[in-house]
């Protein structure tokens, strides 16, 4: 029995809108049953003291924000460019050859690689060879190099969702090709590629298999990019598997959960800043 159009649209629109709502909900659920359970311990002492020597639920997590924001901030501060950088070129410029071909093949051959394995390649590099040690630096870098395939892959296809017409009126009006790029390409395609960033810092934030090889876990706080951290996720790995304390655990993930709130909210507001900047500018 074949369906009517009418039916099958409204068939598919109900589908379409019964998975947003679950996808929603399912969000809600976790996020609510992580604020219940935490909320209890956080309070000012809890976020202004740092943690006690050793691996143990005692003491605040001060420190464990610092280093996080710290970790974020440089990762972002070194992935945006290269990886931005990379997809214009993949989406612009680069030619329909052989090592573009291998160039895209890389990146997603990257992109499927766990992490455990980027964290042993950062300990390799960074700590041993490159003789930063175990360091905020050394897990940021590793952090660039887990995530690079994924804000190149995001922000390429948010330039190839942007018109040909919209380059083919650049060029007609005698704008070069950087122009083009600079001025009407990023503007348009600047939607996807903050929330290509945003994946990234959620990515950043989450980690923690790569930092356990990487950072050293210090719980004091750092005061360079070369010294030991303890970012939150890994915070909240060491209470929840070493202490079982788990009240403390969920009380983290809560200021984490806060945090990645924070910073995508900014994300989003420079974003727009800067779209208006560049479209508007000569």
């Amino acid at each position: 029995m074949r369906l009517s159009p009418k039916l099958t649209q409204r068939f598919a629109w109900g589908v379409t809108w019964v998975t947003g709502v679950s996808t929603v909900l399912i969000l809600l659920v976790i996020v609510g049953y992580v604020v219940a359970k935490g909320i209890a311990v956080i309070d000012p002492e809890f976020l202004l003291t740092p943690p006690e020597g050793g691996l143990t639920a005692e003491g605040g997590i001060s420190t464990a924000i610092v280093s996080t924001i710290y970790l974020v901030g440089i990762t972002l501060i070194v992935l945006t460019p290269l990886g931005l950088g990379a997809a214009i070129y993949l989406a612009e410029y680069a030619p329909a050859n052989w090592l573009t071909r291998l160039i895209r093949y890389g990146i997603e051959l990257l992109a499927g690689v766990p992490s455990i394995v980027f964290g042993l390649f950062g300990f390799l590099v960074f700590v041993r060879m490159l003789g930063f040690g175990f360091s905020i630096l050394a897990g940021a870098l590793t952090l660039v190099c887990l995530l690079l395939p994924f804000i190149i892959r995001a922000s390429e296809e948010a330039m190839r969702m942007v018109p040909q017409s919209y380059r083919e009126a650049a060029l007609s009006l005698g704008a070069t090709k950087w122009q083009t790029v600079r001025h009407v390409i990023l503007p348009a395609a600047l939607p996807g590629i903050v929330t290509g960033i945003i994946l990234c810092i959620g990515g950043a934030v989450a980690e923690s298999a790569p930092l356990f090889v990487t950072m050293g876990g210090s719980h004091l706080m750092p005061t360079s990019l070369f010294d030991q951290g303890r970012p939150l996720s890994l915070h909240v790995f060491y209470i929840a598997m070493e202490t079982r304390a788990f009240d403390v655990a969920m009380g983290t993930a809560v200021v984490l959960i806060v945090i990645i709130l924070a910073i995508n909210g900014i994300t989003k507001w420079l974003s727009r800043r800067f779209q208006a900047k560049m479209s508007g500018g000569a």
